[in-house]
């Protein structure tokens, strides 16, 4: 079942973001971005109120901010990456995420690395160089973008790590939605533009699908081994180019399902080694 709904997500997750490229088409991604958290809030409400005053409860509240500061960054420059950038190259690039979040807990939470995955650390970035082709013609710039959406994903993601040995999940969830629905608002208002007619039912899905692709993954990963559930991320990036090529007429490139799993395989490897290390398989 926790294979299955990761499945699940991944179909969510790659629907949401070439809705968000489509709808890109007509407005600006930071517009996108404030409905994307407006609707993922109006999904979440129910849920702080069927569990009450407790769902806002937090030992960290100046962390939280700091955590929707961090996400608002990773959200904003990924929808603006994903309105430019052809919806395979941003996926693989996504898969980044991984590498920069053993990085970050290396860096802020002293997490102790051994060569093995300072070695998986190391192909993933090769893979990203793979993707990024920075000597050719084929380099697109937009792309820098994606991995530093990528690597706020990594501190917002470590932020979790810290603060969830506290908080409970829905209060995370429900400061977030509420933190990134008010800081996205004021960046949206400086290109604002009233959506119009089937743009309402766009923005609607891409909100709703979003929260629904997280909810998927998060129980998922209470229902099965980590390593497991994440091996069927790739899935993603099969989806997103099947969109790409059918719906938008993207070019399948050798060279980005060479990075993808280059970039993926390091990223799995050193989540393993992780649930090891917390397993105490390895020291």
């Amino acid at each position: 079942m926790g294979l299955l709904l990761m499945v699940l997500a991944t179909v969510l997750f790659a629907s949401m973001h070439s809705m968000v490229r489509y709808a890109g088409g007509d407005l600006h991604p930071f517009v996108l971005v404030f409905f994307r958290n407006f609707f993922s809030l109006l999904v979440v409400i129910p849920l702080i109120m069927r569990v009450g005053r407790g769902a806002l409860k937090s030992s960290h509240y100046s962390l939280l901010f700091l955590r929707g500061v961090i996400g608002i960054t990773a959200m904003l420059t990924w929808f603006y990456g994903l309105v430019h950038v052809p919806i395979t190259e941003a996926t693989t690039l996504s898969f980044t995420a991984a590498i920069f979040t053993a990085l970050s807990a290396i860096i802020f939470l002293g997490e102790r690395v051994r060569f093995r995955r300072w070695a998986a650390i190391g192909c993933g970035f090769i893979g990203v160089l793979v993707v990024l082709r920075p000597s050719t013609d084929n380099f697109n710039p937009v792309m820098l973008i994606i991995l530093f959406s990528a690597m706020f994903w990594a501190l917002s993601i470590t932020l979790i790590k810290h603060m969830s040995k506290t908080d409970t999940s829905t209060s995370l969830v429900a400061w977030m939605s509420i933190i990134l629905t008010v800081l996205s608002f004021p960046l949206a208002l400086y290109y604002w533009q009233w959506p119009v007619g089937e743009q309402w039912l766009w923005l609607m899905a891409i909100g709703v699908l979003g929260s629904l692709g997280h909810l998927c993954m998060v129980r998922a990963l209470s229902l099965a081994d980590i390593t497991a559930v994440m091996s069927i991320d790739f899935f993603r990036l099969v989806w997103s180019a099947l969109i790409g090529v059918y719906f938008f007429g993207d070019q399948m490139q050798l060279a980005t399902w060479l990075g993808a799993a280059i970039i993926f395989a390091s990223g799995l490897y050193i989540i393993f080694r992780e649930s090891e290390v917390r397993g105490g398989q390895v020291h």
